[in-house]
């Protein structure tokens, strides 16, 4: 996958690790015809590549409005489509031997806190008291 002008098209060899993982669109779904999810995830991607507002997509690329492409994101969130196509990706590029792991950089939002670390002792507050009441 090489760099292009226009980063947020999804090509053809990206489509296929994405199409299987999407949840299947429900078949008695109110409204319009939905959006191709192809061009859903385009404009997603414009999206975050141009950091603009949903409401600020514009309409004549034909990837739907913001508010479709924020629904279809929330919907793919929740059925977990991204977390699996992160793994497949970082599979596919271990098996290239791609990432320089020695390179690698974890924080919290990727590993689980360890349970049971001791807890700080208590210490004796330095805060202001109540004043006594005179009354």
């Amino acid at each position: 996958m090489g760099v292009t002008t226009r980063p947020w098209i999804v090509d053809d060899d990206l489509w296929v690790l994405v199409e299987p993982l999407l949840p299947p669109w429900p078949k008695r779904s109110p409204g319009p015809k939905p959006v191709p999810d192809r061009l859903c995830l385009q404009g997603i991607v414009y999206v975050l590549h141009q950091d603009i507002a949903w409401q600020l997509l514009p309409l004549e690329l034909g990837f739907g409005s913001g508010q479709t492409g924020w629904r279809r994101l929330d919907r793919w969130q929740q059925a977990g489509v991204f977390e699996k196509l992160h793994r497949i990706l970082l599979a596919k590029l271990n098996a290239a031997g791609e990432p320089d792991w020695s390179r690698a950089c974890v924080d919290g939002s990727h590993v689980r806190a360890k349970r049971g670390a001791p807890r700080p002792a208590r210490r004796r507050s330095t805060g202001a008291r109540r004043a006594a009441n005179t009354t």
